[in-house]
């Protein structure tokens, strides 16, 4: 489904005269997912990602052709179920990490008991 564009940007500070027209009309599926056949959604349950931006009831965009690198917010599978966590090099190797000063940081070593599904390119959230 195409959405309409409006063209130019829209002023966040001091308001600005309103286009009266439409640039162009955008795919959102277009936009947002570069590799279809390896993307999917997941909703998410909790606080433990706020400082990454991520929020509870967020719609997670997930590409599982990307690497889960050092900075990326990842979607895991461990022995518990599923989880977002960043992925923080240490000096043991490399950790999944809770991003909340709310919540008590979670460190999950990276190892045999964890899959990593797919790396989050997007957050969706209503505002």
């Amino acid at each position: 489904m195409k959405i309409p564009l409006l063209a130019g940007a829209v002023q966040a500070g001091f308001p600005s005269p309103a286009e009266e027209h439409i640039e162009k009309y955008i795919d959102l599926n277009e936009h947002l997912i570069q590799n279809p056949p390896a993307t999917f959604f997941v909703r998410v349950k909790g606080n433990s990602m706020t400082d990454a931006g991520i929020k509870d009831g967020d719609t997670l965009i997930i590409d599982r052709s990307l690497s889960a690198e050092e900075g990326r917010v990842v979607l895991a599978s461990t022995g518990e179920g599923f989880t977002v966590k960043k992925v923080i090099k240490k000096v043991d190797g490399f950790h999944l990490e809770s991003q909340s000063r709310q919540s008590p940081s979670v460190s999950i070593p990276l190892s045999d008991g964890i899959e990593i599904w797919g790396v989050v390119t997007y957050s969706i959230h209503k505002m």
